[in-house]
Formats: structure tokens, sequence, C-alpha cells
């Protein structure tokens, strides 16, 4: 096995290993890949919403495990396709769409982005909310780039993950509506008023 191979010279991680976030997948290996993982790069990143531990045996596979590589999370977004390729002419954006690629890491980030889009996390309700606005496929590339960049950070840096929640993330969007409305208010001399009975309705 070559992940036994890899990890003949290493030490087990201190910490013990996390309890089971997802349930296995029926395309998943017979045998349990987790600690090989946790033991070769020191975290589980099968914690991260929509990282089943099959799926990080891939990404690891297609990305390698020394994400020294890309000098920033901003470089490898854009070696995977999922950073925004703005096409500038006289200072203008003209386009910023996301370059076709068949980076096969990518496709399986885009696959874990659709699978966390039905959670109840703050990136679900990322999802949800961008779907709705802008279509199913933006709101797929931005979650995939999101979850790019949690696996980069928890591979760089040793980024422990933590999900705030779908309420967290809706609360934080309401506020940033809000503030938004109040600079907008404040720059035509008008200042926003709470209406009581409307805040008593939502909540």
């Amino acid at each position: 096995m070559v992940l036994q191979s890899l990890n003949a010279q290493r030490a087990a991680p201190a910490a013990p290993l996390p309890p089971v976030r997802h349930a296995k997948a029926r395309n998943e290996p017979n045998f349990d890949v987790r600690p090989a993982l946790y033991t070769l790069l020191g975290a589980d990143l099968s914690q991260i919403h929509g990282f089943g531990p099959y799926t990080v045996l891939k990404l690891v596979a297609e990305c390698g495990d020394d994400m020294t590589k890309w000098p920033t999370a901003k470089h490898f977004t854009s070696w995977l396709s999922l950073a925004p390729g703005n096409k500038i002419s006289g200072g203008r954006v003209l386009s910023s769409k996301t370059r076709r690629s068949s980076n096969r890491a990518a496709a399986l980030l885009r696959i874990a982005a659709v699978n966390v889009g039905k959670t109840q996390t703050a990136l679900g309700a990322f999802y949800r909310r961008l779907a709705a606005r802008t279509g199913k496929a933006k709101a797929v590339t931005a979650t995939a780039r999101k979850l790019a960049v949690l696996f980069y950070r928890a591979l760089r840096f040793g980024m422990t993950y933590a999900d705030p929640g779908a309420p967290y993330y809706e609360e934080r969007y309401k506020r940033r509506v809000i503030d938004s409305l109040q600079r907008r208010a404040r720059r035509l001399g008008f200042t926003l008023v709470a209406n009581p009975v409307a805040i008593e309705g939502v909540s």
C-alpha cells in the first residue's frame, strides 16, 4: 500500500484522530484510509464539510501534500482554474469568468461543492444563497473555490476547520446588507430607521 510506505518514517500525530464526520460513500475503498491520511498530512481533512476520506485521498493524489508549490491560496485556486480570469481593458473589467479546465482536482472540488450545498453549514448557506441569486453554475465554482482555500490552508498552515453554522452565515449576510444600505443612505443624505414591526415579524 502506497500510504503505508509513505508513512513508514512518520510518527502519528500526538492528538487522537477526530470522530468520523461523514458517512462512508459507496465508491470508497473497503479499508479505513483516514488513519493513514492523518499520519501523512498531520490533519484530518475529512472534517471539512464536503470532503469524505476518499475525496481527500484523490485530492492529495492530484495536488500532493506540499502546498509550498503555490505561494498563496490565490495561486492555488488559479492553478485549479477556480479563480476569476479577469479581462481588463482601459481600466474596466470586461469579463470575470473562470477559465475552462480539465483539472481533475478542480472537478473533485466541484462535486464536493454540490454535496456541501445540501448541508446546514455556513458553506451550505453560502452555496444556496449564491445559487438563488446567480445560478447553480456560479455557486458551484465559488463554493469549490472556498473549499480549495480550506484544503490549501489546512495543509500549508495546519488550519483547523470549524463550521460556524448556517444561522451564523445568514446573520453575517444580513448585517452586510444592512451596513451597505446604511452607507448608500448616508451618501444620499438620508438615515435608515428600522421598522420594529418588521423586525418582530422576522424573529
